[in-house]
């Protein structure tokens, strides 16, 4: 990472060395495994920190700090879920994370940074649709389906009082539109700090209508 997306990620998220440690750690590991299984587009491997780092952990500070259980769909690389958990185990040490990612291979990466890295995972390598409702306080994906199809999951795996996070593109407002046909839910857009024509989507009471 060069000096200035340090500097810019410390005076964004105020984390500890260790902290910094872990995400490096992943970083590493995830470039060693990246060749293989193709966990991030190779064009974005040098902006790592200010795209993808960056992007996860600003879902992390969206959350309550009181959330235990934070469910990740489509986990893949990590992106969010990894990083939430390493910023978890210095903010929220208590948090459980479950990352659910049906490709073995990612899955495998995941279980690996889990392990390599001492962190409150749990990686279930299954479908979503089939997985016994995980009753979670937060849940979140980027870049995994359209928001009608990510509520449906949500409505199976979100506490009645627990929030949706869902990084969203510049076409948000037509999957909101979408989404509105067939649910009834109250949300928030705030603006990504990754990309100004993305928006992070805050998601309470879904409902089907």
């Amino acid at each position: 990472m060069t000096a200035p997306e340090a500097e810019d990620f410390a005076a964004r998220f105020d984390v500890s060395r260790e902290t910094f440690d872990k995400l490096f750690a992943y970083e590493a590991l995830l470039k060693k495994w990246n060749p293989a299984i193709n966990l991030v587009a190779k064009s974005t491997l040098e902006d790592m920190w200010s795209r993808h780092f960056l992007d996860s952990a600003q879902i992390f500070a969206m959350a309550p700090e009181n959330a235990r259980i934070w469910a990740d769909f489509g986990a893949g690389g990590g992106f969010p879920g990894l990083v939430i958990a390493i910023l978890s185990a210095e903010k929220a040490p208590e948090r459980q994370i479950i990352l659910v990612e049906s490709d073995l291979r990612k899955s495998a990466f995941l279980s690996t940074v889990t392990r390599e890295l001492s962190l409150n995972i749990r990686v279930l390598a299954q479908r979503i649709e089939e997985i016994a409702p995980l009753k979670a306080d937060v849940v979140s994906a980027r870049a995994l389906a359209n928001l009608p199809k990510l509520l449906e999951f949500t409505a199976r795996h979100l506490k009645p009082s627990g929030i949706a996070i869902f990084p969203k593109g510049a076409r948000w407002q037509e999957e909101l539109a979408q989404a509105q046909e067939s649910w009834s839910f109250d949300y928030e857009a705030i603006e990504s700090l990754s990309d100004p024509n993305s928006v992070v989507l805050k998601i309470h009471g879904a409902e089907r209508v």
